[in-house]
């Protein structure tokens, strides 16, 4: 099974850079998306062998969600599971008949933090959710989870240190949650590999330079680690500030 990730920074825009191209090359089984800035319905988005859920924000070319699937899900969930956090379309569960598939895009700390408090509360939340899950059956997480965690996640883990998306405190919920049961796919099979990102910032030239982070991820329950055949940063897809990442798994 192939599953795609990727944040697109705004779908309508990054189908005008080469989205549908890179999905019709790539045949996944499915996509998940993260950032889609837009509501179902504002532009055609044609994968006629797919399936489309989405879960976008109440503002209007903020945030948003979708997965293209093309086998049909038992359930569709869009939240997790806790008041307060299922205004901004971050978050959608499919369930099948062996695994669950959730995309996340997970909220931003923003600039000096401001808003790190609720990104703990969110942080929390969804280990909950992940848990209770993963007590039915395994489940697979992806998207930009905001945050690199460990040095080797960035070009400059120094000069980011304590930033949002570098800070002690994100870096900190990551850890727990792979401490509940969860892996990181890539650095499952790739522990050491440097100078492998999938974000890059449009200023000073950082993708040329790739002077990147790693903050897209696949996540997995730890059993399904056996099942893991290959996880690839595709960083030479442009189209976005984020490159996509696929997942191929025995499922």
């Amino acid at each position: 099974m192939k599953i795609i990730t990727w944040n697109v920074n705004g779908l309508r825009a990054c189908m005008g850079k080469g989205f549908l191209e890179f999905i019709e090359r790539e045949n996944p089984d499915m996509v998940c998306v993260q950032e889609t800035k837009m509501q179902q319905g504002q532009a055609d988005v044609p994968l006629k062998d797919y399936e489309q859920y989405w879960n976008s924000a109440i503002k209007k070319g903020y945030s948003g969600t979708a997965i293209f699937t093309k086998k049909k899900p038992l359930s569709v969930q869009y939240h997790i599971d806790t008041d307060g956090h299922d205004t901004e379309g971050r978050a959608i569960t499919l369930e099948f008949d062996d695994f669950y598939l959730m995309t996340e895009y997970t909220p931003n700390a923003q600039d000096k933090l401001a808003r790190i408090d609720y990104r703990m509360e969110w942080e929390d939340a969804r280990r909950a959710y992940l848990k209770k899950l993963d007590k039915k059956k395994p489940v697979i997480l992806c998207g930009d989870l905001n945050v690199a965690h460990e040095e080797i996640d960035l070009k400059n883990p120094k000069s980011n240190r304590g930033n949002a998306g570098f800070s002690d405190q994100e870096r900190g919920k990551f850890q727990e949650l792979l401490d509940a049961g969860f892996i990181d796919s890539y650095r499952y099979l790739y522990p050491k590999e440097e100078k492998m990102y999938t974000w890059w910032s449009y200023r000073f030239n950082a993708r040329a330079n790739n002077a990147g982070w790693r903050i897209d991820y696949f996540l997995t329950s730890e059993r399904l680690k056996d099942k893991i055949r290959d996880v690839t940063l595709c960083m030479d897809v442009f189209g976005s500030d984020h490159c996509p990442v696929i997942l191929d798994i025995s499922l």
